[in-house]
């Protein structure tokens, strides 16, 4: 009886033991993240507009060639059809903003766009990346990047088209 007893008291305990310790096992608790989303102007790399058809909007960069550009209202209908346009230097890349202790801090920058519009960075005529759908190249500081586009409206109906374009950048050089 008393090996019975000592068996059920070492079950008892094991199962006590096991239950206290699956408390531990798992643990689950919700936490605030604060994540800021800025606008271009306010990022640690700085977007600046070098051509009339590149303005920011309330932070964001806008490339707009249609007659309804804020700055230059009815000049301007748009891109003819089935033409390509090359705009060099539509607006530049640069790191200013990062604090800089006699360090380049270099940061590399992925440009993708979708498609109809090609991007390149450098002269047209000899570009230091691209033209391509989609680029990445690393901007050192004081030495901003300047980017050009390539408008193809080969076989696009006529009226609106919007695209869009997303820059992503991450600390570092980028790797080839």
């Amino acid at each position: 009886m008393n090996k019975l007893f000592g068996i059920a008291l070492f079950l008892a305990g094991l199962m006590l033991a096991v239950g206290a310790g699956a408390n531990f096992r798992y643990f689950e608790a919700s936490r605030d993240v604060n994540v800021a989303i800025v606008a271009d102007d306010n990022e640690l790399i700085d977007l600046t507009p070098l051509q009339p058809y590149v303005y920011l909007n309330n932070g964001k960069m806008t490339v707009e060639i249609s007659s309804n550009h804020p700055d230059y209202p009815g000049y301007g209908a748009g891109l003819s059809p089935d033409t390509i346009y090359v705009f060099e230097e539509m607006f530049e890349v640069s790191n200013e903003l990062w604090e800089n202790e006699g360090g380049d801090y270099p940061i590399c920058v992925t440009i993708k766009a979708d498609e109809g519009v090609k991007l390149f960075t450098g002269s047209y005529d000899n570009p230091t990346a691209g033209p391509s759908d989609q680029i990445k190249f690393t901007v050192y500081h004081n030495d901003p990047v300047k980017v050009g586009m390539i408008f193809n409206t080969t076989g696009m109906d006529l009226g609106s088209e919007q695209i869009q374009i997303d820059i992503n950048a991450e600390a570092g050089a980028c790797q080839q």
